[in-house]
């Protein structure tokens, strides 16, 4: 049992002799336990110097263990749900040596990812996917009559999304040959039923059991009411001592509940259900955070990590200077300020309570907060059906999750113009967690909505005081703020509503004319200054300022859109639609995310590589002016900024 995360590489034999080439599954049993102690203690080490996901991957170490153990990896496909739990799986297939490159820029991805290795089979960021690939690699290898084994592990959280329920019924249907394995953490599903449970478990995992239970099904099969009365009474009395009857029902040959930790019998299990036919399910309980006990305490607190610097024992702690707050606290904090003041507020949230900032909200307001779970699509149509009978939903949900709520959010509330309010979290770019969880389309999936009411706010004022206006407006609405601390901005306590639709204009400049969507803001001024050019905090992406838009590109040679979401479709193709609607050929330079997705890393390293910070936006601004005093027919207006002629001259 670990107390402190250790800053010196460990002692590891058997996992360099792993990361060298030896195969698990040529180790024997005292083997592969010591390589249980050593790849927990390296994978303590490994996140320590490189920050990233923690408690779940401890909680499958002797799981990952025993799969590349029993199973022939990566020929036969190990199918992980969500990725936080795919480190140690990473270490013991030839990574190690690159653990601590973790999340940072041109490093391991911090989720499975195919380009990565051939042992990680499908890539995975959200959850609730394992089933349905597992399923569909399962139905490939019976179509093309190869032999290799299908495993999806997923997590007691992910199970609860309706995808996994709707693989699941269809593997009962199909019945390839797969194996589920539910890791249960109990973060989620009900605690243990007792020893009883856990002795019937070991029973029906192993062989002689598993074989009687073949041999009568084949016999038996000849007497359909005989099967069906064994059947049935084998489902209830599983079903008296564990959670069985459900995965039966649908299909499954159900083992479980085992102990996650107990390496021998997992590894004797898996060997004996290895070569069955049909779909199994086999249920398994293990710790988050298992031999780090602050991790074990605390398993929300200790989902992720930091990077933990080494500190000479002499030196004193030093206490860290105020940071601004998140914006997810700054959207909690209005969460509880307006379900004082409006007894029709709920909160919904699909399972990300801490994430969103809710925790207080539900603490104080509990029979006004639910958690659906994993269950976007139900998250959505759950606020639309509150809507219509006289509440006012607030739905907290991260960009990236929600577009797996997209239909329901045309269908459900947009279509039906219900007032719900969307606090759409981690928008823009998210830096480390990658190319799975950046909230770059939000704005234009939800632009081209009818009824929409779409904001974007440029600080944490700002966003409390829009996050009010959209909840004032009596129909869908939907504010869109990024993950981390804002600019320092002052919060006003007080809160009244921005006039939806009205920019603010915060500089006037010459020749250019900056249109800032959001909360690149301050790079956007940065560079308005060095332009002199006009800048407007334009607020809202939908409905757009057309009256100060149309006015500022009568008076300007270029506009400047800039946003921290795709170009395509975005809030800049909003204003090159206004332009066009009104035969106005003023050139519009769009900035934002490229047609591409943005690999992990620092978030200040992604918009200094998609030229979005200050220097960025200068430069390509004037490249653009370069361009357009070089053509032949310039647009009307166009005078040579200073700028511009030096880039031209450097150019020729």
């Amino acid at each position: 049992m670990f107390l402190e995360i250790p800053t010196t590489a460990p002692d590891t034999p058997l996992l360099n002799a792993i990361d060298g080439g030896r195969r698990p599954a040529d180790l024997s049993t005292d083997e592969l336990l010591q390589l249980a102690k050593e790849l927990r203690a390296y994978l303590l080490y490994s996140v320590g110097q490189s920050g990233g996901h923690f408690g779940a991957g401890l909680g499958v170490v002797e799981l990952t263990i025993a799969l590349h153990h029993v199973f022939n990896t990566p020929d036969d496909r190990i199918v992980w749900d969500v990725g936080h739990q795919t480190y140690p799986h990473k270490i013991l297939t030839g990574r190690m040596q690159q653990m601590h490159s973790m999340r940072h820029a041109g490093g391991l991805s911090g989720f499975p990812k195919r380009s990565e290795s051939e042992y990680d089979t499908f890539g995975v960021g959200h959850s609730s996917t394992s089933i349905s690939a597992a399923m569909g690699m399962a139905l490939a290898a019976r179509q093309q009559e190869q032999q290799r084994k299908v495993i999806a592990v997923i997590g007691d959280g992910a199970i609860t999304g309706g995808m996994a329920f709707e693989a699941l019924a269809h593997a009962g249907h199909e019945r390839p040959d797969m194996l589920v394995i539910l890791n249960d953490n109990q973060m989620s599903i009900g605690h243990n039923t007792g020893g009883l449970a856990n002795y019937f478990a070991k029973i029906w995992a192993t062989k002689t059991y598993l074989g009687m239970r073949e041999r009568s099904k084949r016999f038996l099969e000849r007497f359909s009411f005989l099967w069906e009365w064994a059947k049935r009474t084998e489902e209830h009395m599983k079903g008296m001592v564990a959670p069985s009857t459900m995965f039966e029902e649908l299909g499954f040959h159900y083992i479980g509940p085992l102990d996650g930790h107990d390496l021998p019998q997992l590894v004797k299990t898996l060997e004996n259900m290895k070569d069955l036919e049909g779909p199994q399910f086999l249920h398994i309980r293990t710790v988050k955070g298992k031999g780090f006990t602050p991790a074990e305490d605390d398993p929300v607190g200790y989902h992720a990590l930091n990077k933990v610097e080494a500190k000479p024992a002499s030196e004193a702690p030093v206490a860290p200077p105020p940071k601004a707050p998140k914006y997810q606290d700054v959207f909690g904090q209005w969460l509880c300020d307006m379900a004082e003041q409006d007894e029709r507020l709920v909160g919904i949230t699909p399972a990300m309570c801490e994430g969103s900032g809710m925790v207080e909200f539900a603490q104080r307001f509990p029979e006004r907060y639910f958690d659906v779970a994993i269950a976007e699509q139900h998250a959505v149509t759950l606020a639309a059906g509150m809507a219509c009978d006289g509440l006012k939903p607030v739905v907290a949900i991260y960009s990236t999750f929600l577009q797996r709520g997209y239909d329901q959010l045309i269908h459900d509330v947009a279509l039906q113009n219900l007032d719900v309010t969307f606090g759409i979290d981690r928008a823009g770019l998210v830096g480390q967690d990658g190319p799975t969880h950046h909230g770059a389309f939000d704005l234009s999936f939800l632009r081209c909505i009818p009824n929409m009411v779409i904001g974007a706010p440029s600080d944490e004022n700002e966003c409390r005081q829009m996050l009010y206006t959209a909840f004032q407006h009596p129909g869908p609405a939907a504010v869109r703020y990024p993950r981390g601390t804002g600019t320092g901005a002052a919060i006003a306590s007080e809160m009244a509503s921005l006039e939806i639709g009205k920019a603010a204009p915060l500089r006037d400049g010459e020749n250019v004319a900056i249109l800032n969507f959001g909360t690149l803001l301050a790079a956007a001024s940065e560079a308005a200054d060095e332009l002199d050019a006009s800048l407007v905090d334009m607020r809202w992406v939908k409905p757009l300022d057309e009256e100060l838009t149309l006015a500022l590109a009568s008076r300007h040679a270029l506009l400047v859109t800039v946003e921290e979401n795709a170009v395509a479709g975005g809030a800049g193709a909003a204003v090159s639609e206004l332009l066009a609607r009104n035969a106005v050929d003023t050139p519009v330079l769009h900035l934002g995310l490229h047609d591409e997705f943005i690999e992990h890393g620092e978030h200040a390293e992604q918009l200094r590589d998609l030229r979005l910070d200050a220097r960025g936006i200068v430069e390509q601004v004037n490249e653009r002016l370069a361009r357009l005093a070089g053509s032949t027919t310039p647009p009307r207006n166009i005078t040579e900024h200073p700028a511009a002629a030096k880039a031209r001259q450097q150019g020729s």
